[in-house]
């Protein structure tokens, strides 16, 4: 054995390339593995030192408890304290909207904003305020806002304090009403000597414990003077910072983990790549195995050198996949820097790079495992037939193929119990847990199904979807050929191809299935950019008219609002009159039974709540009732969850009339004329400047931002799925340049006779690449049907109410793409075979 083991490891010192090639797959899933631990390690690093809201020249806190102004005074002179910073916080109305005014002096190692143009407060009532609160609320620098801060002991608003802006600042947060002030300046605007937190900064050498001892006393003597006051507590600032960017932390830790299962995937898929390549390679190395067997080489002697090979593979290749990841890991916090962000770096994670390598090694160990045993029960005489006799075998055995007749049985067979137990509309008490594990099970089953039976299935799909090819001409015929005359190699490459299409099939169907679903629930909430709503005086009919004129609003919709009883055993519920045929979006509402057009006097729209606890459905006469006033209407349509704006019931604004609603409006809808931040901001500047002239307190809602902030987050998960899903395609793609590759070596001596027989170098370059193509063609079309299937399931299996929507043209993309990758990952091997001479070809053995 070690004689046999001696002539491997020098046949692949004298061929270094032909390893690498061998475990490319592996290198690049190893690259992505420790990548993966860096850019954790950078997270988090960044998330601590960027997130946290305690800057970071905070020595001491202090916080949860009684504080004054006082207190803040007596702790600044204590000796070692260099400087001190109280916290507080002020709000109030400035018109229709909310302003809060927080304690911070935008300038020094203890400031949480710095100033961006414009200058710091100066005076009493002067302030700087945030980008988007100068967007949203129309305070540019110059500006004054008259904001009510103060109030009476009985809760009534005082005389409004005249704020003045005079700077513009950046912070950590910024959410469109965000105003700052130094701390002096927030207590004479509103009275209070009350403090939320006082940070601290020690001086040079200063001695942190007897500072502390000295603060405790300070701030426990000041609780102590206030009737049922609580001591505060005295914290470190690194142990406030850590604990306040912990919490982002903890998301981050979150999302690696699910970024740590589609890593796993990837590593699945690299197993199977690398199991496909030795496969290959040692087809291709036949003749020499047989003349070892010659010589009194024993099986077991050949197939452990060969493992041996596959564990140096390992070896060489996960080593270096973690020095090319910590390169780039290192690589990335000084670009970054370059462009502006601040990212931490990474260090270097020893424990997780041996892991990292010891995976690598125990991927392609167990990889090699099958194809050496194989490669060590070939008998001389079969093995001296040389690769292309093995390549080109296209039967699957007897045991394959019952195995894989049987897997195929028990995903069917799962999926037949999931479609039986599949809930109806609105289930009650439903746990979608059951479904959800038989559906991966099954999908788990069927991919084994697959890998048993790929190659059986290879020229099927091959018939089908290579027609076109064929019928394009002498070299797609010999394209189509190679493929199908090495079922066994297009299959191991296909199926992983396979896997990848199926993930992304399987989430771009459920993103979208998912995103209608959550449009049909926000639209009910959200129905329009804007809300105009009071609860004085009504809104009138001259200022709908007068906002409908504005060039800058459309979809101008007004609607009353009155309570209503629909049955004697539950309370008063909300009927409105709004007009659904004038809110656009309203149009996407899901609908259980009826239809929302045209709903005229005498008719009514019901929620699913309303049904439940009154019975009532669709075509029946019901009575709707108000004080000593009744309305007789007939049920045209019934919704899943509640009715537009929350209400139980929808009414024609005749019936409403009818039942004692007065004629004033209590809110309104609208939409912006216009896209975007800018369009957004002008029309609610005009429904602000209406709710202003109106002298009452009318509010406006901008409900286009719930509706962005859910569709950004659908989008920006969707991304994220795809992009990791994209590291299994990356791993198929590396596996069809690797299978090309090798496939040109073993082929040598057929692209001469080829060339010999009259084909030219740009026709071998089209066909080799045309046949990688292929390969893309199989894997994507056998992934399109298993994943689309399979999300059906999962998104009935939910139980959500989602619709089942196939996004026809992105999986057409996705289909594009994959064939388009894998046809370039066969352009470099096509360019090699396309520049060995005809000679040399056919003189290869």
């Amino acid at each position: 054995m070690s004689a046999v083991l001696r002539t491997q490891l020098r046949g692949v010192a004298r061929r270094p390339a032909r390893l690498l090639l061998t475990g490319l797959a592996v290198l690049v899933v190893s690259f992505v593995v420790y990548a993966t631990v860096l850019a954790q390690q950078i997270t988090e690093r960044s998330v601590l030192d960027g997130l946290s809201g305690t800057p970071a020249a905070v020595d001491l806190v202090v916080r949860n408890g009684t504080m004054t102004t006082d207190e803040l005074a007596a702790v600044g002179r204590i000796p070692g304290v260099a400087e001190t910073a109280g916290r507080a916080e002020a709000g109030g109305q400035i018109g229709a909207d909310y302003l809060s005014v927080t304690a911070d002096s935008s300038t020094g190692p203890l400031a949480v904003t710095r100033l961006r143009s414009g200058r710091l407060p100066k005076g009493p009532n002067e302030i700087v305020v945030t980008p988007r609160t100068v967007d949203r609320l129309g305070l540019k620098i110059g500006s004054t806002a008259k904001v009510v801060l103060r109030y009476d002991k009985d809760g009534k608003p005082e005389a409004p304090t005249a704020l003045t802006v005079v700077g513009l600042v950046t912070g950590r947060d910024d959410y469109g009403f965000q105003a700052y002030a130094p701390q002096p300046a927030v207590a004479a605007m509103t009275g209070a000597k009350e403090l939320n937190q006082i940070d601290l900064r020690l001086a040079p050498g200063a001695d942190a414990d007897a500072v502390r001892r000295q603060v405790e006393a300070v701030t426990a003597a000041g609780a102590a003077k206030v009737k049922d006051s609580q001591k505060p507590e005295i914290a470190a600032g690194n142990d406030v910072r850590h604990e306040e960017a912990r919490q982002k932390a903890d998301d981050v830790d979150s999302v690696f983990e699910v970024i740590g299962l589609f890593v796993a995937i990837a590593v699945v898929a690299a197993g199977l790549v690398a199991a496909s390549t030795f496969r290959i390679v040692f087809a291709q190395r036949m003749r020499q195995l047989a003349l070892l067997r010659a010589v009194g080489a024993g099986r077991r002697g050949i197939t452990w050198s060969l493992a041996a090979e596959g564990a140096l593979t390992g070896l060489v290749t996960g080593g270096a996949g973690v020095l090319l990841a910590l390169g780039a890991g290192q690589l990335v916090p000084p670009l970054a820097r370059a462009f502006g962000p601040h990212i931490a770096g990474p260090g270097f994670p020893l424990r997780p790079a041996l892991l990292t390598v010891a995976l690598a090694v125990f991927l392609t160990v167990v990889a090699v495992i099958a194809p050496a045993f194989t490669a060590g029960k070939v008998s001389p005489l079969e093995a001296l037939r040389g690769a292309g006799v093995t390549g080109g075998r296209r039967d699957i055995g007897k045991l394959r193929g019952a195995t894989g007749i049987l897997l195929v049985i028990g995903a069917a067979l799962l999926a037949v119990f999931v479609i039986r137990n599949l809930p109806g509309r609105d289930p009650k008490d439903y746990q979608p847990s059951t479904n959800l594990l038989a559906i991966v099970a099954s999908g788990g089953l069927a991919f084994l199904a697959l890998i048993a039976l790929g190659p059986a299935l290879v020229r099927p799909v091959l018939a089908v979807l290579g027609a076109p090819i064929r019928r394009s001409g002498p070299v797609g015929r010999l394209a189509a050929g190679g493929v199908g005359g090495a079922p066994r190699r297009a299959a191991a490459v296909s199926v992983v191809v396979a896997l990848g299409v199926t993930l992304i099939a399987g989430t771009l169907v459920g993103g979208a299935s998912i995103r209608i679903l959550a449009e049909r629930e926000t639209v009910s909430s959200s129905p329009a950019d804007y809300e105009m709503t009071t609860n004085d005086a009504p809104i009138g009919a001259a200022t709908v008219d007068q906002l409908r004129r504005r060039s800058e609003l459309k979809n101008v919709t007004p609607y009353r609002r009155l309570p209503v009883k629909v049955s004697s055993t539950v309370g008063e519920l909300d009927a409105v009159d709004l007009d659904i045929d004038d809110v656009p979006r309203l149009g996407r509402l899901d609908v259980i039974d009826g239809t929302l057009a045209n709903l005229k006097p005498g008719q009514v729209i019901i929620s699913g709540f309303t049904a439940d606890t009154t019975g009532w459905k669709v075509g029946d006469q019901v009575s709707i009732s108000h004080d000593k006033n009744a309305a007789n209407v007939t049920v045209v349509a019934k919704l899943p969850a509640s009715a537009p704006l929350g209400a139980a019931v929808v009414l024609d604004p005749a019936d409403l009339t009818a039942l004692g609603a007065p004629a004033g409006y209590n809110g309104l809808l609208a939409d912006a004329s216009k896209s975007g931040e800018t369009g957004r901001a002008d029309g609610r500047r005009v429904l602000t400047e209406a709710a202003a002239a109106s002298g009452s307190t009318w509010a406006v809602d901008v409900l286009a931002d719930q509706r962005d902030e859910i569709d950004s987050e659908l989008t920006v998960l969707l991304a994220i799925a795809l992009g990791l899903i994209g590291l299994t395609v990356m791993i198929a793609v590396v596996g069809v340049g690797t299978t090309t590759a090798l496939s040109v070596v073993e082929r040598v001596r057929e692209s001469g006779l080829l060339r010999a027989v009259g084909l030219s170098r740009g026709a071998l370059r089209t066909m080799l690449t045309t046949e990688s193509a292929l390969y893309g063609v199989i894997g994507a079309a056998l992934g399109l049907a298993l994943g689309v299937p399979y999300a059906w399931l999962a998104v009935k299996a939910l139980g959500v109410n989602a619709p089942f929507a196939v996004p026809i043209g992105q999986l057409a993309v996705v289909f594009g793409i994959l064939v388009a990758l894998t046809a370039a990952a066969g352009v470099l091997p096509a360019r090699r075979a396309a520049r060995v001479s005809p000679v040399v070809a056919l003189g290869t053995e």
